[in-house]
């Protein structure tokens, strides 16, 4: 060998270690969480805190990484496959293209990327220091926000200025496995699902809907008042004014009893009365739970985009998005979805379609409407009578119950189950039904 080839094969084994360098710690860093690296740098590991500063900030050392790694690739490939060239001739392709496929992907791509997943803290700390001197090169992060940049304007989106992100799905993704390796508990893998839809959640999805509402009118007095409260178990009553699009003002239950054995059970209710908060319904509930917190009101008034009452939230609906139901002593709690005798399922119309999917397995459409209840409108284009059915996708659903014009339970037939005959359900007995001609008039 000559001493430009020499050179060349010197040149190439430097990049080769480089290469097998940099895959190595662009492994050990992008699986190195911020809370372990946080807790190593509190066990003082040396290169602990470097290696906090570089997974806070990913994109700082990731796309650095990854251009001098680039780099050291194409200048061996192209080194490799001129001194296989000089040395073999016409061979010299095939052994390029051998070194550059089997030699490189070994020695410098799944050896050191295997050893990096098969310890991950050792790994860490040791590319620490050496990519945080790199990263500290200012020519070369220049040179990479510079191409960074480029591809911005390429192809505008997110790209990679701000680093590496996981989307909703990847980390539901990583907590379902957890579960299923016993890492974490069942229940803890439902809360973080549970954290996770409550920040897409908005109000109108949570709240207490208009016809549901128990208020009170501003001329009442404090005794009846009370004995609302009373009969109904609230701590909190909105007051209306002229009628239910105007509320005036929200009483409490300690505040009544106060009043009362101040001896103003006589006196108006307007007198006890606080102020009332308003919300959009389509706030999101991420943003107003904090917001009670920090003005210390705990029942909001939900107003549609013309202004009017749609209904009311409090601190307890909007913390059942994130632990379920909590039954109190004053709740008559009846089962969301009821599976019967004959295969079919009984299920409230209030309930949210997407959790009708989640306990159903199925996937009914969402759109316009919140509810089941708001679904069999959608399809029936009309107010349904008791024992209407309409079809969606192939699941049957009977309005089983009309309270007014509103449905208040919907009984469903999954498409393809045992009692799914073509007949429908309209034939067949409704389970705790009451025939037209025997129900009173509402």
């Amino acid at each position: 060998m000559t001493s430009s080839q020499t050179a060349m094969l010197v040149v190439i084994i430097v990049m080769l270690v480089l290469s097998g360098g940099l895959a190595f710690s662009e492994t050990a860093l992008t699986r190195m969480s911020r809370a372990k690296a946080q807790a190593l740098a509190e066990e003082g590991r040396p290169g602990g805190a470097r290696l906090v500063r570089l997974v806070e900030r990913p994109e700082r050392f990731l796309n650095v990484v990854l251009l001098v790694l680039l780099v050291c690739q194409l200048v061996q490939s192209t080194l490799t496959g001129l001194l296989a060239n000089d040395l073999f001739g016409g061979w010299g392709v095939a052994v390029g293209t051998f070194v550059n496929v089997v030699v490189v992907f070994v020695l410098a791509e799944a050896a050191p990327k295997t050893w990096a997943i098969e310890h991950p803290e050792r790994a860490a700390l040791l590319s620490a220091p050496p990519v945080a001197a790199l990263v500290r090169l200012w020519p070369l992060r220049l040179l990479s926000r510079g191409l960074i940049g480029l591809t911005n304007v390429i192809l505008p989106g997110k790209g990679l200025k701000e680093g590496p992100f996981v989307s909703e799905e990847e980390l539901l993704a990583i907590v379902e496995a957890a579960a299923e390796e016993d890492v974490i508990e069942q229940e803890e893998r439902e809360l973080i699902s549970q954290i996770i839809e409550f920040g897409d959640t908005i109000v109108r999805e949570v709240m207490v809907p208009r016809p549901d509402m128990v208020t009170v009118d501003s001329d009442f007095r404090v005794a009846d008042v009370m004995e609302v409260v009373l009969l109904n178990g609230r701590s909190r009553i909105p007051v209306c004014g002229e009628g239910i699009d105007d509320i005036v003002g929200v009483v409490t239950a300690k505040d009544l009893m106060r009043a009362e054995r101040d001896g103003r059970a006589e006196g108006p209710v307007t007198d006890v009365m606080r102020e009332v908060h308003f919300v959009p319904e389509s706030k999101r509930v991420a943003a107003l739970l904090p917001e009670m917190q920090a003005q210390k009101f705990h029942l909001a008034v939900v107003v549609d985009e013309y202004g009017g009452t749609a209904g009311l939230v409090t601190m307890e609906d909007l913390i059942e998005e994130l632990v379920g139901e909590i039954v109190d002593e004053f709740d008559r709690e009846e089962p969301m979805v009821e599976p019967l005798a004959d295969g079919t399922f009984r299920v409230q119309a209030g309930m949210a379609v997407d959790e009708v999917n989640e306990l159903l397995h199925v996937e009914l459409p969402e759109g316009d409407w919140d509810t089941l209840g708001g679904l069999v409108f959608h399809l029936a284009g009309h107010v349904p009578h008791e024992g209407e059915e309409v079809v969606c996708d192939g699941h049957r659903l009977l309005v089983e119950r009309v309270q007014g014009r509103r449905i208040a339970k919907v009984r469903v037939e999954l498409a393809g189950s045992p009692t799914d005959d073509g007949a429908g359900l309209a034939g067949r007995p409704v389970p705790g039904a009451v025939p037209a001609a025997d129900r009173a008039p509402s």
